[in-house]
């Protein structure tokens, strides 16, 4: 389940960077909303599941209160996950 958790949190991070960084701007500088249309939903999916995985195994990662908060907020913050990989899941 640890390995399932952390593929979906770069897949989590890597949907969000393209979102804001690629489609966002595609977008509302170029009129086209494909690639926010296509990829919008499956990154909603990718962020709760990500949200249910951090209270799911908050336990078998011995997370307290403040460390299970941390990995939520992470969740919002561009390059977050991959933050979250390196200090809180390997």
């Amino acid at each position: 389940m640890k390995k399932f958790f952390r593929i979906i949190a770069l897949l989590e991070g890597l949907s969000y960077l393209i979102l804001l960084f690629i489609g966002t701007p595609m977008k509302y500088f170029f009129g086209n909303d494909i690639l926010v249309k296509t990829l919008g939903m499956p990154h909603g999916i990718l962020f709760v599941v990500y949200c249910v995985l951090v209270l799911f195994l908050r336990n078998d990662y011995g997370w307290n209160v403040k460390d299970t908060f941390i990995m939520l907020i992470l969740s919002v913050l561009p390059f977050g996950t991959f933050y979250a990989d390196k200090k809180y899941l390997k």
